[in-house]
């Protein structure tokens, strides 16, 4: 295994799980988030206590608050922000590497669409990093607590370089800790931008007392319409069967661990988005995914009702009972037409 350190660049709860696997596994890791206040107390308490206070580090996982020094020291950048902040992070970090691009690895555990311009990642660091560098993207059904707690995990590596993929598979993996490999970024990434906009529709269908049948058909549907998407965008269909797809669809809109669903329980309990956003305490990035995927399934001609439904409640002030007379008023058809 390499012996040089892996950067993790955002201390949010995914970040500093992955940090903590990372080194578990026999990876010297170094953590880099915002905020020196918040970074300090980590490093004092060997721990992060604001969003993951469970989990101790491993000796090998060192803080550094110095974003240039974490990347000088690093070969591998795994940048662990929400969407919104992908873009400019990535913009920050290619003006900032000490040895230029070509002597880095660049992975990221960041899911969504970019909302202004329905990019994946992968196509954001393709603009921001240009062509040649190796590119890498984390997902799967994982919950930052659970992964922090040592629990049996399995995840997806996707990229089209078979050996980096390879390399962070092996790095991420331990006994209690699985990482597959795929080249599908397109496929795993979609599956990624998806799944969070069908947890807030899930979550409200349950907070609204609608039952099992419906959320297991949320499910189903949702898959179907995620699937839609993602071949017409040059994803394999395969891809939706596996962790990053299906098992993320499943976990997050199923467990109470996932501030989507929870944000749709707190809709459907008569919160406002505001009201419930500030409960939660941390970014919901459904709220921003159903306008970004709802706005690439237009441009892409791609029908998917669940989405729009969503959509609808969260942006354009639709009532849910509207929104689920809509969804079953429309026209019958085979089920796995496509």
């Amino acid at each position: 295994m390499d012996s040089k350190p892996i950067a993790v660049l955002g201390a949010g709860s995914w970040g500093t799980a992955l940090a903590i696997q990372l080194a578990r596994a026999g990876r010297p890791v170094l953590l880099w988030g915002r905020g020196a206040a918040q970074l300090a107390a980590c490093a004092s308490a060997r721990r992060n206590e604001r969003y993951l206070p469970e989990a101790s580090f491993p000796p090998s996982l060192q803080i550094e608050p110095d974003l240039g020094r974490a990347m000088a020291a690093a070969r591998d950048l795994l940048i662990v922000v929400p969407s919104h902040a992908f873009r400019s992070l990535l913009e920050e970090v290619a003006s900032q590497l000490p040895n230029g691009l070509a002597a880095h690895r660049f992975a990221w555990a960041t899911k969504g669409f970019e909302v202004a311009t329905g990019l994946l990642p992968h196509q954001v660091a393709h603009e921001v990093l240009g062509p040649g560098i190796p590119l890498a993207v984390l997902s799967g059904p994982t919950f930052a607590r659970e992964v922090g707690a040592g629990l049996p995990t399995a995840m997806t590596v996707a990229s089209s370089d078979k050996t980096y993929a390879d390399d962070l598979a092996l790095a991420l993996s331990s006994h209690n800790f699985r990482a597959y490999t795929s080249p599908d970024l397109i496929g795993v990434e979609v599956g990624g931008a998806v799944k969070n906009a069908l947890a807030i529709g899930t979550g409200i269908a349950d907070g609204l007392g609608f039952g099992a049948n419906t959320r297991i058909a949320l499910i189903t549907r949702g898959l179907a319409e995620m699937s839609r998407l993602g071949v017409k965008l040059g994803a394999q269909s395969t891809t939706f069967m596996g962790l990053a797809a299906l098992g993320d669809l499943v976990l997050t809109c199923t467990d109470n661990q996932s501030r989507n669903r929870r944000f749709g329980l707190l809709l459907a309990a008569g919160k406002t988005m505001d009201e419930a956003a500030a409960e939660i305490g941390q970014v919901v990035e459904g709220v921003k995914a159903a306008k970004a995927v709802h706005d690439v399934a237009t441009r892409e001609g791609i029908d998917m009702p669940i989405i729009n439904a969503v959509h609808g409640i969260l942006h354009e002030g639709l009532p849910v009972a509207d929104a689920v007379k809509r969804l079953l008023a429309r026209e019958l058809k085979p089920e796995l037409q496509t």
